[in-house]
């Protein structure tokens, strides 16, 4: 039978269980709690977090995230699909002077796959580590971007700054997977050309170094496959001209191309985006059997695929002409087919080239404005990937590709992307000195 003090023990033990109970609860809340509240890190957060990679973007959640983000600010916004479900966010701050040429600030709003088992953290938790590092797929391409455009105007806006040219924010899809269905048909859509734009920025790469890097180019990716024919036969007889064969006398020439390219930029003669790189990709070859390949035969057929990058001033016809006689000649029943990724020339004919010197304007207004937070520039770069800033370039528009991170390994496309909190909150500070430069400055025009 239980006694009185029993009960008031037991009474006890109970209501000390309830208060752990609320107290782990609350302790348990609090972090999210923290986490949620309207912070330019948890915005950016908030962003990392909706999962556009590739193949299946959420496009309709990022754009809803952006759009409120955006709207909250003023700021004018409008979708724009030219291919259903891929849309367009265009963002619009009016200038006092719309008059004179816009500023577009341009981003992607895709991003590439992950794989989560060999990440640190979830790619799409947003993680922010004791030391500042929040990891996510796209947290340094380019999310990180689209996210400092929208601070450093809420902050403009905070000092009641005016721009005297419009400033636009293009979010576009698809362009990790070439930009065909987003920025190639924005810029040759009506709606792009009414926004007469004069100056344009987009994504550049992170600098492991003390200064930021900024390009002034993309090289252009082409898509090789050389295919080879030969006579097929047991696996035992030697003969000349079997397809195997055939194929990797063309991968040892086109190696020895990739090697004279590598040795110049090794020698410190040239920055790697400054040369034409060729890496291999994928081989196929061989007759199927149950436990793999069947050892004992010789294949009729084989192909390789190389992923080719071209320099702006690289001679497209050149180019052909060594794939063509070198690479897969014909003589060696070899066959070949080019993909060609993007433009080369601009409507004029010209490179591909935003000027980084006197004669561009722009350029100089860029420079001061990097000076004026305490920032330096390390010599401008040919990228050694690709953007859709080369679809603006067609155009005519000069663009400037650049991220403002500096002293942060390069982790595109990598396991456990990552960016420090105090490097996307510096990055902030430099898009405010950019945004408000570049808008308020009034001789460059078309």
């Amino acid at each position: 039978m239980a006694t009185p003090q029993s009960h008031f023990r037991f009474l006890a033990f109970s209501l000390s269980i309830i208060h752990i109970s609320l107290f782990l609860s609350t302790t348990a809340t609090q972090q999210p709690l923290l986490e949620e509240q309207d912070t330019p890190i948890t915005h950016f957060q908030r962003y990392l977090r909706i999962n556009t990679a590739h193949p299946t973007p959420d496009y309709t959640s990022a754009v809803s995230f952006l759009k409120a983000q955006a709207q909250s600010l003023g700021l004018k916004t409008q979708t724009l699909e030219f291919v259903q479900g891929k849309p367009v966010l265009l963002l619009t701050w009016p200038g006092s002077n719309p008059s004179l040429p816009s500023l577009l600030l341009n981003s992607h709003l895709d991003s590439v796959p992950a794989e989560p088992e060999k990440w640190l953290h979830n790619p799409f938790s947003a993680h922010r580590t004791a030391s500042g590092a929040i990891f996510a797929r796209g947290a340094q391409d380019d999310k990180c971007i689209a996210i400092q455009y929208l601070e450093a105007i809420r902050n403009l806006k905070s000092q009641s700054f005016t721009p005297h040219r419009t400033i636009h924010i293009s979010l576009v899809p698809d362009e990790e997977i070439g930009g065909i269905d987003g920025a190639a048909k924005f810029v040759e859509s009506e709606e792009f050309n009414g926004l007469n734009v004069g100056f344009a920025l987009d994504e550049g790469q992170a600098s492991p170094g003390d200064e930021f890097r900024v390009f002034y180019s993309d090289r252009v990716p082409w898509n090789v496959k050389i295919r080879a024919k030969g006579r097929p036969g047991h696996g035992s007889r030697m003969y000349d001209g079997s397809a195997v064969e055939n194929l990797m006398e063309s991968v040892e020439v086109v190696s020895r191309f990739r090697e004279s390219q590598f040795d110049v930029v090794k020698a410190g003669k040239a920055l790697n985006g400054e040369v034409v790189s060729v890496n291999p990709v994928y081989v196929k070859a061989g007759v199927v059997s149950e436990d793999g390949f069947a050892m004992n035969v010789q294949p009729s057929e084989a192909e390789a695929g190389f992923d080719l990058r071209l320099t702006p001033t690289t001679d497209p016809e050149e180019m052909r002409r060594r794939i063509a006689e070198e690479w897969a000649p014909a003589v060696r029943n070899m066959s070949y087919e080019i993909i060609e990724k993007g433009p080369l020339r601009d409507y004029m004919g010209r490179p591909l080239m935003t000027a980084t010197d006197d004669s561009n304007p722009w350029w100089s207004v860029f420079k001061q404005a990097i000076t004026s937070v305490g920032e330096k520039l390390s010599r401008p770069e040919i990228l050694a990937s690709t953007t859709d800033a080369r679809y603006l370039r067609q155009k005519g528009i000069p663009v400037l590709g650049f991220s403002p991170m500096k002293n942060t390994p390069i982790l595109l496309h990598d396991h456990n992307e990552h960016l420090k909190d105090t490097v996307f909150m510096k990055g902030i500070q430099v898009y405010e000195s950019l945004i408000s430069s570049l808008s308020t400055f009034t001789e460059a025009s078309h």
